[in-house]
């Protein structure tokens, strides 16, 4: 299990390459729900999302453990594809990127511009198997989405930032769950800072891999891509250090494409940003973790990024849902 003091000498490594991501609140939003949210806006981030602090620690790590890394090489729809492409050419390294054929177009063109070759598969696990192949040529490492605990540490360091720029400690901190990296962080980070505050994930309810495999005791594995708004987190499963993590929670939730597309229809509204659905779909699991709280609450999300392509943005919009505030 990650510590407190894997998170911050993660921070210590990537602090003089990333931005440092405001805290936002929303006093009309704070009004309707009767308690305190807080927002750390990943969206604006290095690369637009929380990945850029996983993969700048772990191009940084390999670099400490290898000395010369002539390439390193990465699987991933879109966050991780363009943070390990901005780490990669940070530190002057080659970087080759496998990505699913149906992955946001916007975040593959970003993923080239940031100087990676991209290369294209019909399947995730056309994609893995590529990506497996390729690490196995010399000077080539493999830095994965989620499961590596350099990954993991460098994006508990949101949370670990988001700790110094708030005056009272958070009664919870809430995150998205794709492949579970952002959670596992954020738990090390938060067990290490606090004794009360609870850490809580959500994922869509049509790519619940990770509910299930929480409620199952195990690791369970979807046949297929799931079909959600939520592109960030479509992963077939979490990984076996992830999952270590995430069994640790506090609580995880399930959300349903509607409140994906409602939340990130109001955080776009009421926080005037640019917010991705794997980010606003935190939201949901906000709303049912404050239904029963009787004592006004205090809680962190983390926005994990801000990257949707025109597609997504027409689903999203697709049903106009700003006629009706939001309530617990």
């Amino acid at each position: 299990m990650l510590k407190l003091t894997d998170i911050q000498r993660a921070a210590e490594r990537i602090t003089p390459y990333i931005n440092k991501t405001p805290v936002v609140t929303s006093s009309l939003l704070n009004q309707w729900l009767g308690h305190e949210v807080y927002f750390k806006a990943e969206c604006f981030q290095k690369v637009g999302a929380f990945k850029a602090r996983g993969g700048c620690n772990a191009v940084q790590k390999l670099m400490e453990a290898h000395g010369e890394v002539k390439r390193v090489v990465a699987n991933s729809s879109g966050n991780h594809a363009q943070a390990v492409a901005w780490s990669a050419r940070t530190f002057g390294i080659d970087a080759t990127i496998y990505m699913p054929s149906f992955a946001s177009q916007v975040k593959a063109q970003a993923t080239r511009a940031y100087g990676a070759e991209v290369v294209l598969a019909d399947t995730r696990q056309e994609v893995d198997q590529l990506v497996s192949e390729a690490a196995e040529e010399p000077g080539t490492f493999w830095i994965p989405p989620f499961n590596d605990e350099a990954v993991m540490a460098g994006q508990g360091t949101a949370a670990l930032e988001a700790w110094s720029q708030m005056k009272d400690e958070p009664n919870a901190v809430f995150a998205p769950c794709g492949g579970g990296g952002l959670l596992s962080g954020t738990l090390a980070a938060v067990r290490g800072l606090s004794a009360t505050c609870q850490v809580v994930g959500a994922e869509p309810l049509n790519g619940n891999d990770a509910a299930e495999s929480i409620r199952a005791g195990a690791i369970q594995v979807l046949g297929s891509s799931p079909d959600t708004l939520a592109d960030g987190a479509m992963t077939l499963s979490v990984g076996d250090k992830t999952f270590e993590h995430l069994m640790a929670l506090d609580a995880f939730y399930e959300v349903d494409e509607h409140d994906i597309a409602y939340w990130t229809q109001w955080l776009q509204h009421v926080l005037k940003l640019h917010v991705e659905p794997t980010s606003a779909m935190t939201m949901g699991a906000v709303c049912q973790w404050l239904k029963n709280k009787q004592k006004r609450q205090k809680v962190l999300v983390i926005l994990s990024g801000g990257n949707i392509d025109e597609s997504h943005m027409r689903k999203v919009w697709a049903d106009d849902h700003l006629a009706n505030p939001p309530r617990l």
